[in-house]
């Protein structure tokens, strides 16, 4: 067995295992950085914020520019209450493993230097850790952990079942997580907004096609549905006048050309509808609802 398997065998939590207890007990310890990086591991230390770069692995991108105002006025005041954790690369030079949101914020706050654990961990390690300490926050949405569920398969190499058992979950959950993921982008953005209930989502998922989903969620969205309400449409359900047509449309693609349309449609956040001709001839319709709607679509494709 490879090295890299090895470590990853030691299990996720066996990465994060008391990671806020140690600091926590090093920050007793607190000094300014020196030079030997290989005496500072497992201790709790001031580092310039200059001499550390972000994590390349961070899997999260979007940051609440409010929420993120709030912290430094905070750290303004009362300093990083939990420090940072970081690996050392070289002499005086330190990649974030974990703590983004509160190295930007004490950026804001005209810091000069960060408490910061200083931890050994390789790029696997720092890949693990950076996806779980994501799923760990309170304020993630439905596809931001989808998106770091689909990660750690990917990347980590992991499956289902031994995800869920690194990370205390079921099965289940994970597998509504990833289905998702699927959705169109137009409801996959609903749920980031919070505009849509994580049930709704579950409900809408279990839909075979994109546009009979969609046209289920504008239902949800006029006629403000539950989920129970949108359980029993989904049950009786019935496209509406054009979206048969869409549907019938729909199962006329191959493979190669679903995967086209589907990623045209995550591009442009919007729906799209790939029409073959014959001889590799055809159409491409893109679907607008106003008329901000249509300058973002032309902005995008300029």
């Amino acid at each position: 067995m490879s090295k890299s398997k090895l470590e990853l065998g030691k299990g996720i939590r066996a990465l994060l295992n008391n990671i806020d207890e140690e600091a926590a007990a090093a920050s007793k310890k607190t000094k300014k950085a020196g030079a030997n990086t290989s005496k500072l591991r497992g201790s709790v230390f001031e580092i310039p914020l200059n001499d550390i770069e972000v994590n390349p692995f961070q899997p999260r991108v979007e940051f609440n520019e409010d929420a993120l105002r709030e912290l430094s006025e905070s750290i303004a005041i009362h300093g990083v209450v939990q420090p940072v954790t970081v690996r050392a690369l070289s002499e005086n030079k330190f990649q974030l493993i974990a703590g983004e949101r509160r190295l930007r914020a004490s950026k804001l706050a005209g810091k000069e230097s960060i408490p910061a654990y200083v931890r050994t961990a390789n790029d696997q390690e720092a890949l693990e850790i950076a996806l779980i300490e994501n799923i760990q926050r309170e304020d993630l949405n439905a596809i931001e952990v989808g998106i770091t569920y689909q990660r750690l398969l990917d990347e980590c190499s992991l499956t289902h079942d031994e995800m869920a058992k690194r990370l205390g979950k079921s099965r289940s959950v994970i597998t509504n997580y990833l289905r998702l993921l699927k959705l169109p982008p137009t409801i996959q953005t609903a749920l980031k907004q919070h505009k849509l209930s994580m049930g709704h989502a579950r409900c809408l998922a279990g839909v075979d096609d994109a546009f009979a989903q969609l046209d289920v969620f504008n239902k949800i969205v006029t006629q403000k549905l539950s989920v129970r309400q949108t359980e029993e449409l989904i049950k009786t359900y019935k496209p509406t006048k054009g979206i048969k047509s869409a549907v019938k449309e729909n199962k006329k693609l191959n493979y190669d050309q679903q995967k086209m349309q589907d990623h045209l449609e995550s591009t442009l956040s919007s729906r799209v509808k790939l029409k073959p001709g014959k001889k590799g001839s055809g159409e491409i319709v893109i679907y607008f609802h106003s008329n901000e709607d249509l300058e973002r679509i032309t902005d995008l494709l300029s």
